[in-house]
């Protein structure tokens, strides 16, 4: 007998069969065993097969369950006042001389205690969960020195040790520069190398190494001694890559088999084709494009005529994007750079779950796979990509079990 039989539903399976690349499965049943899938067909051919609780959705939508594939959801303060700068005709230059900007966080960060740290980057991880995120990447990199970036991942850590949801811990090794080590750059990279990433390997915090290669971050040969060392110890790594200009970021990234490159607004055709040799996801991230009214868009169709894979995130952070809303990321997805909303929904499940090398478990209904899943109340699932600000879903499930 099985724990749950869902019925009374449709469902997007994520799974390619038969010409049927979302394997859409209208009149379905799932049926689920110890927090695993058994079963995904029609309600017809599940009938003989009895479960402890049958659950009837009232004729919704089931999708696999939102994957946040890029977050910085950990941080101290936030940076309203440097929207209200900005709208009031402040540059970059005016909000970093006014003691704004990542300096500012990396304070308030450092500056927050244990208690004030988890429970605020709580509040927004509820905000995605109800929106229908069932898996979260946080990354830690507001704390620029090793015991503050291992008390991010632990703060990322604890959430996921008491919400309902998988959290993936992400190192940002390479975040910014600290003002005390301006003069000092080789230093800064040595003691992240030879000290940060060792102790996060040790202590299990973090499954992938992060960095900025961008002309005001962390050079290309800045980033590969830091992919170098995290691969040796280990661990995968991915890559904030072109987003400001084009610095050879997303071919260095494939160099390493990286999991995703993320941004990719000014990425060139080479790069493109490294990804597509390395089976790296492209993550786009529309929330900045948007916050920082950006005009260069990602080369969407040079992604889909290299066979690039696209996962979608909210990129939430306190100062180039405070997007709470997954299913706002799939929208702004489809109308700011044109993805359809197939390709939307793909990027924030199945694709989203190779950019965090965790496809064999999640982002798909698939027998074997986690009960990870969301009931919505919607006529088509285009509808995800289509309302601005589309409630969450009617019913969260994490592992069988409502969330």
């Amino acid at each position: 007998m099985w724990d749950r039989l869902f019925v009374d539903c449709h469902a997007v399976t994520m799974v390619h069969a038969n010409g049927n690349p979302m394997g859409v499965q209208r009149d379905a049943a799932i049926g689920v065993q110890d927090g695993r899938i058994v079963r995904v067909g029609k309600r017809t051919e599940l009938a003989g097969f009895r479960a402890a609780e049958v659950v009837p959705l009232n004729g919704a939508w089931v999708t696999p369950g939102l994957i946040d594939c890029h977050t910085h959801l950990v941080f101290g303060g936030n940076r309203s006042a440097e929207h209200a700068m900005r709208r009031a005709g402040a540059s970059y230059e005016d909000i970093a001389r006014a003691g704004g900007g990542i300096v500012s966080t990396v304070a308030a960060t450092r500056a927050s205690g244990a208690t004030d740290l988890i429970a605020s980057a709580r509040k927004r991880l509820h905000a995605l969960m109800a929106g229908g995120c069932t898996t979260v990447e946080i990354k830690s990199g507001y704390g620029l020195d090793p015991a503050s970036e291992i008390r991010m991942l632990n703060t990322a850590r604890a959430l996921g040790n008491s919400e309902a949801v998988r959290i993936v811990p992400t190192l940002l090794a390479l975040h910014a520069l600290p003002a005390d080590y301006a003069a000092r750059r080789d230093e800064y990279v040595d003691q992240v190398i030879d000290e940060l990433i060792p102790a996060v390997a040790r202590l299990k915090l973090a499954t992938a190494v992060d960095a900025f290669c961008e002309t005001i971050a962390f050079t290309p040969a800045e980033t590969d001694r830091l992919f170098d060392a995290a691969t040796a110890h280990g661990l995968k790594v991915k890559l904030h890559a072109e987003q400001l200009s084009n610095s050879g970021g997303a071919a260095l990234a494939a160099k390493y088999d990286a999991l995703s490159a993320d941004h990719l607004e000014h990425v060139d055709e080479d790069g493109i084709a490294a990804m597509a040799d390395a089976g790296t996801i492209a993550v786009l991230l529309p929330g900045a494009f948007y916050a920082l009214q950006e005009t260069r868009k990602p080369p969407v169709d040079l992604l889909r005529a290299y066979g690039v894979r696209m996962a979608i995130a909210t990129d939430c952070n306190p100062g180039t994007s405070p997007l709470l809303s997954p299913t706002l990321a799939m929208n702004m997805a489809a109308t700011l750079f044109g993805l359809t909303p197939d390709e939307c929904l793909a990027g924030m499940t199945i694709n989203a779950a190779r950019a965090l090398g965790i496809d064999a478990d999640v982002g798909s209904l698939a027998p074997g796979k986690a009960a990870d899943l969301c009931a919505w109340d919607i006529a088509d699932p285009a509808e995800l990509a289509y309302w601005i600000g589309l409630p969450g879903p009617v019913r969260r499930v994490v592992a069988g079990r409502d969330a």
